[in-house]
């Protein structure tokens, strides 16, 4: 918490030796981190970083601020935004179970050496399993042996695909009207401790501590939007960004309102930055329903955070560098070169890899194999990437052998998911857009 608030530009001066120095006392632990939490911006920090909605609103491109009403959409275009959301939802599933085996924060280069040894770089299909022994890759996620090649039989449980669902069931139970108090009933009755890390562990456990044995104590959203400020390390890790993808797919050519449903969402357990990675996602998934050139998916993306935030200089430089690029290792490398240090669950340079992504693929496929051979977090951003290029291409750009392996099965962690046909979830996402905006474009109002 302590790295985190200062690479937040918060004056924690002296504050490490306070902490060595500390007694075993809970309370002075206690007390400390609350010093922390509060301590002050720095004077000469040249960012300006707000976490609540009206503060970020008033940071973003004034094309965002103040864009018009939108249009009724064209006959036909939700039934068509439809057909892309469903192939966004299955490029997602294939790009998270491809990038399993390999969710050990890997560099492209180690990825390649492996893949050389076998022949199988460039990567061009599921994981072979062959890759540590014949390939000496140096480990495996726990989760290997179903998903690769050769090994997979359905779509296996996965943080990633588990919150896509979880935005999904959120938007049919209450629409975009969602509060955070929606999505703390939907967290609680649905996600497992055990599936969860960083804020969103911590938001759990805090919830769990304050139900007791059998109450369910009423929390305002005033509450709720405090809890993000408080003993949370990770605050702006990519953990809010992999659960934005349904409010891209809910929301075909509107990302001013995708945005600002992932700002719902993120905000319950992420600020800063955290918080802006999910709006970008969020934003650039809508823009992919419409826009006609890959960067232009990105630059319209970056309208929607704040525009002196490290976030924005950060991946508005990563655009500049991949637009420049002659291929997608060049991108990879310009990218990696100056932002190495936000590595596994950062979400700057994993952005930048997102936009040389989509600039070089060919299609969904070919996609979400340089997704994951740029490395890092290769199992979530395989999964967002999946989206942005499935919604970009639109249905037929996703070969068969992509899907074919999982036999349709899906499998999660959420207690309240009970749809097991892959398929059949692909028609609900295929739902959102008609479900969320309506026929005049405009988002449903509120469900009790």
């Amino acid at each position: 918490m302590l790295r985190d608030k200062e690479e937040q530009g918060r004056d924690v001066t002296g504050m490490a030796g306070r902490l060595e120095e500390l007694p075993d006392d809970y309370q002075a632990l206690s007390d400390l981190a609350a010093e922390i939490d509060a301590s002050p911006v720095r004077a000469d920090w040249p960012y300006t970083e707000p976490s609540d909605l009206a503060g970020i609103r008033a940071e973003q491109a004034p094309s965002a601020r103040d864009s018009p009403a939108a249009d009724s959409p064209a006959p036909g275009f939700l039934a068509a935004a439809g057909e892309r959301a469903r192939a966004g939802f299955l490029g997602s599933v294939a790009g998270c179970v491809l990038g399993k085996p390999v969710e050990v924060m890997p560099t492209l280069d180690e990825l390649r050496s492996a893949l050389e040894r076998l022949g199988e770089w460039p990567l061009r299909d599921y994981i072979p399993a062959g890759l540590r022994t014949e390939g000496g890759f140096r480990a495996f996620h726990p989760d290997w042996p179903g998903t690769t090649r050769g090994n997979i039989t359905r779509v296996v449980p996965d943080d990633d695909i588990n919150y896509t669902l979880l935005g999904l069931m959120t938007l049919e139970r209450y629409g975009a009207g969602f509060t955070k108090v929606h999505l703390r009933r939907m967290w609680l009755d649905n996600v497992a401790l055990g599936q969860t890390w960083g804020p969103e562990r911590a938001f759990l456990t805090r919830q769990g501590l304050a139900m007791g044995l059998d109450d369910y104590p009423v929390m305002t959203a005033e509450e709720l939007e405090d809890l993000p400020a408080r003993l949370n390390p990770g605050d702006e890790l990519c953990g809010a960004m992999i659960r934005a993808d349904a409010y891209g797919y809910a929301c075909p050519g509107r990302p001013d309102i995708a945005a600002e449903l992932a700002w719902r969402d993120a905000s319950l357990t992420h600020r800063g930055n955290g918080v802006y990675g999910a709006m970008f996602a969020a934003a650039a998934i809508s823009a992919a329903f419409t826009a006609k050139d890959p960067l232009d998916v990105f630059a319209t993306a970056l309208h929607y955070v704040p525009q002196r935030s490290r976030f924005f200089a950060i991946v508005s430089d990563s655009l500049a560098l991949v637009a420049e690029a002659g291929d997608w290792l060049e991108g990879y490398r310009a990218i990696h070169g100056r932002y190495a240090q936000y590595g596994h669950c950062r979400v700057f340079q994993e952005s930048g890899t997102l936009i040389n992504t989509l600039r070089f693929a060919t299609d969904v496929g070919d996609g979400i194999c340089k997704q994951v051979s740029q490395g890092n977090d290769t199992d979530s951003y395989g999964a967002t990437a999946g989206s942005l290029l499935g919604v970009y291409f639109g249905p037929g750009h996703l070969e068969e052998r992509w899907t074919a392996p999982f036999g349709d099965v899906l499998h999660t962690r959420l207690a309240g998911w009970y749809e097991n046909s892959l398929s059949a979830a692909a028609d609900r996402v295929a739902a959102l857009p008609a479900r969320v905006l309506g026929p005049d474009g405009s988002p449903a109002p509120a469900l009790p």
